[in-house]
């Protein structure tokens, strides 16, 4: 089963867990938007700097490969076990969106790029940055360069 890039993280992640990510989120939003301009300047910038899961499981893995690799060098040769199983975890996580390490990192919060993006645009609206999409023919490059520019990172 191939899963939707999208999809594939919050599909192979318990509800609960995606709930509380999803509420984690909306209280973050909330308290910028009372906190005004400034604050959500801020989050964003954060925002810019958080690390989705894929980029910590590619890391991670990076890790246990060159460990894997280091210690089947210099130690023993069955250390080379480790770079491989390393390789079919991520291999399972491409296409299905599962590896081991995934629930216990979505349990401490870790969100996926669209989980991001989310919160990301939820304050940009707020900021007003789409205010002139509506006021602009949204078929004309005018329109589409006001579009892309308001959602750009």
């Amino acid at each position: 089963m191939i899963a939707k890039t999208v999809d594939r993280v919050p599909v192979n992640t318990c509800a609960s867990v995606n709930e509380a990510i999803r509420q984690r989120t909306v209280e973050r939003v909330a308290e910028c938007a009372a906190r005004g301009r400034t604050a959500i300047d801020c989050r964003l910038e954060e925002l810019d700097a958080e690390w989705d899961i894929e980029r910590l499981l590619e890391c991670n893995a990076s890790i246990a490969c060159l460990i894997g690799v280091t210690l089947g060098a210099t130690l023993d040769r069955r250390w080379f076990i480790l770079p491989g199983v390393v390789a079919a975890f991520l291999l399972q996580h491409a296409i299905q969106g599962w590896c081991p390490p995934m629930p216990v990192l979505r349990q401490l919060g870790v969100r996926t790029a669209s989980e991001i993006d989310y919160e990301r645009y939820a304050l940009k609206a707020i900021r007003g940055d789409f205010r002139d999409i509506a006021g602009k023919d949204r078929r004309t490059a005018a329109g589409a360069h006001t579009a892309v520019e308001a959602a750009r990172f």
